[in-house]
């Protein structure tokens, strides 16, 4: 069966290597609900084929990876109840994908884009590449897993830094922490992602699956999605949740009240 997926979600198939790209760069290839659905669906393929070893995950242009969901739609709709994709409460991004996935990054890796480059496996980023959680300065919080798959990802002082302040750390940064594996210039980024894909190919594909969904159960992640879903909903149901994306909208500074 052919997918039938947006043009703002690319999926290639390149002999076992599977291609996925974020394909909005006038907007920083920020997330929409068509996006998300696509994205899913060609994820759920990848899984599905036999014959697909790795996944490369990039975004198209040179400015962004993805910059997270669209704020202007996205919070607004999120804050009136809609749980946007994750009305299960372990669903989090590539949690039971046990074939490697690569993270190119070429440019902003933000909020929603962060909270999807955090369940890749292996990250490659250009110099211009920033990483960031910013929800937490529009009264909200990132519910994609980030509170549990950072701190286990970089120390827990600079998770908590990038959680409680919403500040970005650049690809220097990034790379010193542990958050990306290197650093490469942006016009050997995907080539560079190839490379290592294809030395991944070259290994015995049960063996690379079997090393991946030991290190990830062995993690026992689910209780805490359950945690981090539980009580972040008293957050997207306050009336801050609600000024800040308001706020951003009108351009100006949010007026909280901590309720």
């Amino acid at each position: 069966m052919t997918l039938k997926l947006p043009e703002t979600f690319t999926y290639e198939k390149r002999g076992k290597i599977a291609l996925m790209t974020f394909n909005r760069p006038e907007a920083a290839n920020a997330l929409t609900r068509e996006m998300l659905i696509g994205m899913d669906a060609a994820f759920d393929d990848f899984n599905a084929d036999p014959d697909l070893h790795v996944a490369i995950l990039t975004g198209a242009g040179a400015r962004a990876f993805c910059a997270g969901m669209d704020i202007k739609t996205a919070l607004p709709a999120v804050a009136a109840g809609d749980s946007m994709g994750y009305e299960d409460p372990v669903k989090r991004p590539f949690q039971t994908i046990y074939k490697p996935i690569i993270a190119a990054v070429n440019g902003i890796c933000m909020a929603g884009g962060m909270e999807f480059m955090l369940g890749t496996d292996i990250r490659l980023a250009t110099e211009s590449a920033t990483f960031g959680l910013s929800e937490v300065r529009w009264a909200v919080i990132p519910v994609g897993g980030s509170h549990i798959r950072l701190p286990q990802q970089v120390p827990w002082a600079v998770a908590m830094e990038m959680l409680l302040t919403g500040a970005s750390i650049d690809a220097r940064r990034a790379c010193e922490v542990g958050l990306i594996n290197r650093i490469v210039p942006a016009d050997r980024l995907l080539d560079e992602a190839f490379a290592l894909a294809e030395k991944i190919c070259g290994n015995g594909p049960l063996a690379v699956r079997t090393a991946k969904e030991i290190a990830v159960r062995a993690l026992n992640n689910e209780p805490n999605f359950v945690l981090e879903k539980a009580i972040g909903a008293r957050v997207f149901s306050s009336a801050d949740a609600k000024e800040g994306p308001k706020a951003f909208a009108e351009k100006r500074k949010p007026d909280y009240k901590g309720r």
